[in-house]
């Protein structure tokens, strides 16, 4: 018996010792059962639900939701056609799970672990073996790199970008996938292909045709199984009895319902009187009028309806009128600063919006990444050391605040504010029209929208600026011209909303970087072009603890800032709910606000 357990010991240390030279001969990986984009998950290995989830929320009936719009595809993961998101939320899954409780941590789903060094050059995923698709098909590592290449080469340029910085693809077995990201730099793409990369089944989908729009219902991992498709009218989901991962760490409490329905409506005002007739079950309002006024119903009154304002903890981002820098008028910051004290926040607000917003004051408001309110820090500082003057002292020392006006609407001050800065930059006051010193020209421009929600904003401040004697006219477009303008540049001023995360990160070049601004179809609508920006972009990206992300977003924000590249509007401070009262929701809100995936109905 000695003797057998001597051989047994020297065999385990042989394997030991030879796992150790392959590990120094390649590279050290660190087993993880989830990935926090800077520092630790906040959830342990072993973790049984999510935070946010009820384990215990009953299963069953069927909740109805509601879309406005059509739709003529079930994959909105291609360029072409119209598609709700209902595929990739429920009938495919990722490799992982964000979690809606951090501001980007993901965990194992149909990857039940990855393997990742530090210098996140490459992630291993473990599949789950008893993964499985709808039509009892296992998933694999070849569905996982089917789907990977499919959507590097007919996805949207969100995946072809990403996906594009991937130097190989191996298959290491069957539920072992491994991706080098060597030379890549970028320390989010791990995350992004972990959670972007709905996963096809290799067997059941035509590689040919995947850019093509299809209304076939596809076969997927996921709990639901699409059971019924009525082309732009309805789209019906059934729980799946077989679903393999219904008791993952991720998913208990999650997928409630035995059947989601989502109808579809062509315009804003139908969908809400559906609603008030109770044909579906839940709505996030974002119309301030019809939230102070719309809801003093029966329904209401008579408790068939909740109301409910949620405190949301997410960065608001930024919703302005964009100047088009690429144009010689708004060339000048001095110009672009001056503008902006002509729109009176306070009388739109109450005149308006019922008094229910709050003024945009930075690209991250009501967060920790916002810079307004807050001097720099040091390591800001060391950050702009390299461009002096790139951002301005009182933006450096976080006492700039929006221009606000007396709200009358015609305030003189704020006007007086605007000409002294456009005198600076050469323009003047010449019979009431505001003129070039130099050449007479008249200061005129056109501010594009594409709805009357928009329109109505632009007139009042198209007649704010008319006070100054700045010609701004405001043109209403449909949707198709609207689209076609704004991927060209072809505008003089738009109205524009950057939502932001709570993890910034490579969208923000597709925002501000110098190479966005020439390329069309970017959402640069701004044309900013600064070697500051680029670097405060690269900064975050490549920050790997929370302090420096943090600092290097707050730089972002303030460069922003002193550009003045937009007017600052306004945002919702808070998430305004409306529901059945039959639907329960979980103690605890996650940080990105409420999810209807952890919600269920009461039984009777």
């Amino acid at each position: 018996m000695g003797r057998r357990l001597s051989r047994i010991w020297l065999f385990a240390a042989g394997l030991a010792l030879s796992s150790l030279g392959y590990l120094n001969g390649v590279e050290a990986q660190t087993l993880r059962h989830g990935i926090a984009m800077h520092g630790e998950p906040a959830l342990k290995p072993g973790f049984e639900h999510l935070p946010y989830a009820n384990p215990q929320a009953p299963k069953g009936g069927r909740i109805t939701l509601a879309l406005q719009g059509t739709f003529d595809s079930l994959n909105p993961l291609i360029v072409l056609g119209v598609a709700p998101d209902v595929v990739p939320r429920y009938v495919l899954q990722s490799l992982m799970l964000r979690s809606t409780d951090e501001p980007f941590t993901i965990y194992g789903l149909i990857a039940r672990s990855v393997e990742m060094p530090d210098d996140r050059s490459s992630i291993t995923f473990n599949l789950d073996p008893k993964a499985r698709f709808s039509d009892g098909h296992p998933l694999t590592a070849e569905d996982v790199r089917f789907t990977f290449e499919a959507l590097k080469k007919h996805g949207k340029p969100f995946h072809r970008s990403s996906f594009g910085q991937v130097k190989s693809v191996e298959i290491l077995d069957p539920h072992r996938i491994r991706f080098d990201l060597s030379g890549s730099n970028d320390r989010e793409l791990p995350l992004l292909i972990g959670t972007t990369m709905p996963i096809f089944p290799a067997h059941a989908t035509d590689a040919d045709n995947f850019d093509k729009t299809t209304l076939a219902p596809p076969i997927g991992s996921g709990p639901y199984a699409l059971t019924e498709v009525r082309p732009g009218e309805r789209v019906v989901l059934t729980r799946r009895k077989d679903f393999w991962g219904e008791d993952l760490p991720v998913t208990r409490g999650l997928y409630n319902f035995d059947e989601i329905r989502y109808d579809f409506y062509r315009d804003a005002n139908s969908l809400f009187e559906a609603f008030k007739a109770g044909l579906y079950d839940f709505r996030i309002e974002g119309d301030p009028g019809q939230w102070a006024t719309g809801y003093d119903i029966p329904a209401v009154k008579s408790g068939r309806i909740v109301r409910e304002t949620v405190t949301s903890r997410l960065p608001k981002g930024m919703n302005g009128f964009v100047f088009n820098t690429r144009k010689p008028l708004f060339g000048d910051p001095r110009v672009r600063e001056a503008l902006g004290y002509l729109f009176d926040f306070e009388w739109v607000n109450r005149n308006l919006f019922f008094e229910q917003l709050t003024r945009s004051d930075s690209y991250f408001s009501g967060s920790e990444l916002a810079s307004t309110g807050r001097p720099a820090n040091e390591r800001e500082r060391m950050l702009l050391a390299e461009f002096p003057g790139a951002v301005r002292e009182d933006i450096l020392e976080g006492r700039w605040v929006p221009p606000a006006g007396d709200g009358s609407g015609r305030d003189r001050e704020m006007a007086r504010r605007a000409l002294a800065l456009l005198s600076q930059a050469g323009w003047v006051l010449k019979d009431d029209v505001l003129v070039k010193k130099a050449t007479r020209e008249p200061f005129g421009f056109e501010l594009l929208v594409n709805s009357r929600q928009q329109e109505r904003l632009a007139l009042n401040y198209s007649q704010s600026l008319s006070r100054i004697g700045i010609r701004a006219r405001v043109r209403l477009v449909d949707d198709v011209q609207y689209w076609r303008r704004l991927a060209r540049f072809d505008f003089d001023m738009v109205q524009w909303i950057w939502p932001a995360s709570a993890s910034p990160g490579n969208e923000q070049r597709n925002r501000w970087s110098s190479e966005a601004a020439k390329r069309g179809g970017s959402h640069n609508h701004s044309g900013a072009t600064s070697p500051a920006i680029d670097r405060s972009i690269d900064a975050l990206l490549e920050a790997k603890g929370r302090e420096d992300f943090v600092s290097a977003v707050r730089v972002l924000d303030r460069l922003l800032l002193s550009g003045f590249y937009v007017v600052p509007l306004f945002y919702v401070k808070d998430q305004w709910l409306a529901y059945s009262s039959d639907l329960k929701k979980p103690a605890t809100m996650p940080l990105m606000g409420t999810n209807i995936d952890t919600w269920w109905r009461q039984p009777n």
